[in-house]
């Protein structure tokens, strides 16, 4: 029999751990049935926290082809892969973003062998299985599937096939999969995501099984909560053999106990029974480490330059605000940015400090950059030239990106939240107002608040929908034309503007002006850059980049001047050979 993974050997029922937190009991059952061998796997792993959390209960059932000998070797690959890599990616990505990476990878690697034995033109003799998968988080399951096997809901006394059999009848006796892992390069995966319910069951089965067992049999071997799902696992198995299952046989239980409710993961677990930090005076000594100087203090937090003892580098220490230590949420966001600094490896964001020394407070640490903000810089050059701006631009757009692509937006996008270093590097400061797509997976707790400035906020953030990437796109629009103007292309007048109507009436003013060498074909960019309507602005963060310093014929022609202006010579010219043209015709057609 094909056993799961270590998390999941020995047979018996693992519960999650208890607390505010998802608890669920699993069992299952496989069996080679009257055939010689079982090509079938299935597995699953409840992790201990913060993974419980923010990566949630995993479980995958995989059924190899019968035409092909190593179909098994796929089935395992195709399960253990996903169970042991979706845990291994980053906490900051959704499960739908980190399963499908796994699944596209393995299915590129299942599809390559096939590719490079001797059964390259005959995928029903390669590595091909079909795999369901559930992933159970917070208070969602995400179902994932591609071939035949099937996912059912058993609520309220009914059961719900959840999935769609990906296999195509050319008559009633012979079908064939339309859609499995490992049978082409592209993988087209079946993606649903569902509310959880204590109380809910769900169940993973192969033909064997639900071939051979009706609703009724299986709602009443489920029937109670204090079943055995092991050995219910074990009954509905050999129910199908007794009705004639001839196939191998694979049925996974899971039992959802508690969801949580009005929970937030906890991202720093290790640092939930520490005491808040003093307030700290210059030559302190501090949990190794001497305060130099204070920074800033403000009425979110306290934020010094100190010198790691150990390292003997000079790093930021930020200590939480005395007077908001009794808000989860501003804690929460507060721990948010040492967190998110830690997961990202770009020269453009800031970077998190050490991670192995032991903190006796609670505190963050990031590292020190020489520099002055941005906001400092245009005191100091209040018309920075084209190219300069340019420059920054793309540098801030480069760690924009390093954060999208971990699924991570930056929602606060200003001149104060970015610095240039000392030899001109640009880095993005302050992620504290960041959303992590992981993370608010990972929460049943719906804050409505703006998360930025109102000035470089986008519009739809006013209408309470949620940013995307070309939320923040917009942000850096804003803060270049604020760079080459000074102003904001909307004024004040976006916050304002809470309703579809109101944000279409809003105006954008043209950022050219007498006194700055600024191309009209650049306003037009910036025009499209800051559109109220999100569908309306570049796609991507590189286009933006890439028209700010490539003139867009688009643009080139829309801001061309009339020919009349260009060249009147030429224009009246052109307009007397016109009129000629007419009175010629005219003549002709009267004669």
């Amino acid at each position: 029999m094909h056993e799961a993974p270590a998390a999941a050997q020995g047979g018996a029922a693992v519960h999650a751990p208890s607390g505010r937190r998802l608890k669920a009991t699993v069992g299952q059952c496989t069996d080679k049935g009257h055939k010689p061998s079982n090509q079938d796997f299935i597995g699953y792993q409840i992790p201990g926290e913060p993974q419980l959390s923010l990566k949630g209960i995993a479980l995958a059932m995989a059924d190899g082809i019968s035409t092909s000998d190593v179909s098994h070797i796929a089935s395992e690959t195709a399960v253990t892969s996903f169970l042991d890599d979706y845990f291994c990616t980053s906490d900051a990505w959704s499960v739908r973003h980190a399963a499908e990476r796994v699944l596209t990878a393995t299915n590129a690697w299942l599809h390559s062998q096939t590719r490079n034995g001797p059964y390259r033109y005959d995928k029903d003799r390669g590595y091909v299985c079909t795999l369901s998968a559930l992933v159970l988080k917070a208070a969602t399951a995400y179902l994932f599937h591609a071939g035949d096997t099937r996912i059912y809901r058993l609520q309220d006394g009914g059961l719900e096939q959840l999935t769609h059999d990906h296999r195509l009848w050319l008559s009633r006796e012979e079908s064939y999969l339309s859609r499995a892992l490992g049978a082409d390069s592209l993988l087209e995966l079946d993606y649903q995501a569902l509310a959880l319910r204590p109380g809910d069951i769900y169940i993973l089965a192969t033909d064997g099984v639900y071939e051979h067992v009706d609703a009724r049999e299986i709602i009443n071997t489920l029937r109670g909560d204090s079943v055995d799902l092991d050995v219910a696992a074990r009954q509905i198995v050999d129910l199908a053999l007794d009705n004639g299952s001839e196939d191998n046989l694979s049925v996974q239980i899971v039992r959802i106990d508690d969801v949580p409710h009005d929970a937030a993961p906890d991202l720093h677990h290790q640092l939930e029974d520490l005491p808040f930090p003093p307030i700290l005076e210059d030559c302190a000594k501090f949990d190794g480490y001497t305060i130099l100087r204070e920074v800033h203090a403000t009425s979110r937090s306290h934020v010094y330059l100190a010198l790691d003892e150990e390292t003997d580098t000079q790093v930021i220490l930020k200590l939480p605000s005395i007077d908001m230590r009794d808000d989860p949420d501003y804690l929460e966001r507060f721990l948010m940015e040492e967190w998110i600094a830690r997961r990202i490896n770009s020269v453009h964001v800031m970077k998190a400090g050490l991670q192995d020394r032991k903190r006796n407070y609670l505190y963050t640490v990031t590292e020190y950059i020489e520099g002055q903000t941005l906001k400092q810089w245009l005191i100091d050059n209040p018309q920075p030239d084209l190219e300069t701006v340019r420059d920054i631009v793309e540098q801030i757009a480069k760690g924009l990106y390093a954060l999208h692509r971990m699924e991570i937006l930056h929602q606060d996008l200003k001149p104060d939240n970015v610095i240039i270093d000392s030899n001109g590097t640009v880095k993005l400061i302050d992620l504290g107002a960041a959303r992590v797509a992981g993370i608010v997976e990972a929460s049943t707790v719906d804050r409505q608040h703006l998360p930025g400035t109102a000035l470089y906020m986008a519009p739809e953030y006013f209408m309470g929908e949620v940013g995307t990437t070309r939320s923040d796109l917009y942000s850096l629009a804003v803060l270049t034309y604020h760079m080459l103007s000074d102003r904001f292309p909307y004024d004040t007048q976006v916050a304002k503007a809470k309703t579809a109507a109101a944000q279409r009436r809003l105006t954008y003013r043209s950022v050219l002006d007498d006194e700055r060498e600024i191309p009209a074909w650049i306003d037009e960019t910036l025009r499209k850059a800051v559109h109220p309507n999100p569908e309306k602005r570049y796609q991507e963060l590189s286009e933006f980049t890439y028209d700010l310093r490539h003139p867009n014929k688009a643009f080139l022609s829309k801001t061309r001047p009339p020919l009349l202006e260009r060249n009147p010579v030429a224009f009246w010219q052109g307009l007397s050979a016109v009129l000629a043209a007419t009175i010629v015709f005219l003549l002709v057609f009267d004669s």
